[in-house]
């Protein structure tokens, strides 16, 4: 496992765009203009890496060091193209379980929600390459270490990952409080996509659109949703339930 990489200064960060690294995000102070700031802000879209426009009171928080308006962070682990190893779940006999996570931004439920892929053995992680949560020491914390076991994929538009999934043989089975039908009474035996959404708005509706079957867990307490780490655990032992058991 890599570091993380803070790197700060527009020269400093000029380089960091040119090596193999990869890049979760770079911070830019909102109205900063000159050449070399044009430049960073080129160069990161031509790599769809995520800009976030900030104050300098921002920068200043991220660093005290003098950061000349720019401030980026580079990731621990190296990403799996997801499209390039699916095929190869196949290839050896196995029956492919991901999850692709929609918008959860919380460090510490997206490391919870990796602690339990890798627990019930999935296969891999995918996320949006924009409004994830970032890969850092808290996240890798709270996954006990699973972040850097399991294989983890950035999408750059979820849709297109989710046909292909589909079209390669994945059932897609979302997760939502909203739906009639119990996700214990899903089929989970098949090649399974299993989306997770957002801690404030679930799976957005377009994603829903896409699915082939949406499922809810019980409750019957008063609280009306449960936390969407503990509902991924909780997906992850009922699909190996139904695999191992069934």
């Amino acid at each position: 496992m890599n570091q993380v990489l803070k790197v700060y200064g527009i020269r400093p960060v000029l380089e960091l765009l040119d090596t193999k690294k990869e890049i979760q995000k770079i911070y830019i102070q909102k109205n900063i203009k000159n050449d070399n700031i044009f430049l960073i802000k080129k160069k990161a879209k031509e790599l769809d890496i995520e800009l976030k426009f900030v104050p300098d009171y921002k920068l200043n928080k991220l660093t005290n060091k003098k950061h000349q308006g720019v401030f980026a962070i580079s990731s621990p682990i190296t990403f799996t193209n997801f499209e390039n190893y699916l095929p190869s779940i196949f290839e050896k006999g196995e029956i492919p379980i991901f999850l692709l996570l929609d918008r959860i931004t919380d460090v510490r439920n997206f490391g919870s929600i990796s602690r339990s892929c890798e627990a019930f053995s999935a296969h891999g992680i995918i996320i949006p390459n924009k409004d994830s949560a970032p890969i850092n020491e808290i996240a890798i914390k709270a996954s006990a270490g699973s972040l850097t076991k399991i294989p983890i994929s950035k999408s750059y538009n979820l849709i297109d990952t989710i046909n292909f999934a589909k079209n390669s043989g994945l059932t897609i089975c979302a997760m939502s409080e909203h739906s009639n039908n119990t996700f214990f009474d899903l089929d989970l035996t098949k090649p399974t996509l299993l989306i997770l959404g957002s801690e404030k708005d679930g799976v957005s509706k377009k994603i829903l659109d896409q699915c082939d079957s949406i499922g809810l867990i019980p409750i019957t307490g008063e609280v009306q949703s449960l936390n969407v780490s503990v509902a991924a655990g909780i997906a992850l032992s009922e699909l190996t339930r139904q695999r191992t058991y069934k």
